[in-house]
């Protein structure tokens, strides 16, 4: 069983950055296809890049140019470094990896527990 921890939130200000990480663990002889999303309160959780099985990225539109995706394969490990920080990134965020089948691995959709990112302007 794949099991996602987050790390690296916390309380920033406006202009400032962070950088989250995302330690998957159970997932050595996996592929997947890895996200981050987040929540700010009162609304619902919005994507905001991933990175392909194929290393092909995907970026929200409100994050082009100031967040980046990257993974370290020989650490199960996938980061968001995020720059320039708004007050409107303020938000939980949460890491996902959709998991391919294959012999060594079954199809799974995982989610970590979050990491919160408060950014004060």
């Amino acid at each position: 069983q794949v099991q996602l921890v987050e790390s690296g939130g916390g309380s920033v200000q406006a202009g400032g950055s962070l950088r989250l990480s995302c330690a998957a663990t159970g997932h050595r002889y996996c592929r997947s296809d890895m996200s981050w999303y987040r929540q700010a309160p009162g609304k619902e959780r919005e994507f905001v890049l991933g990175i392909n099985i194929d290393g092909s990225t995907r970026y929200a539109d409100s994050v082009k140019g100031r967040f980046t995706i990257s993974q370290d394969n020989a650490k199960n490990t996938v980061y968001l470094q995020m720059n320039t920080l708004k007050a409107e990134d303020t938000a939980m965020y949460y890491c996902n990896f959709v998991i391919k089948a294959t012999i060594w691995c079954a199809h799974q959709d995982v989610w970590g527990q979050g990491t919160l990112v408060t950014v004060s302007s």
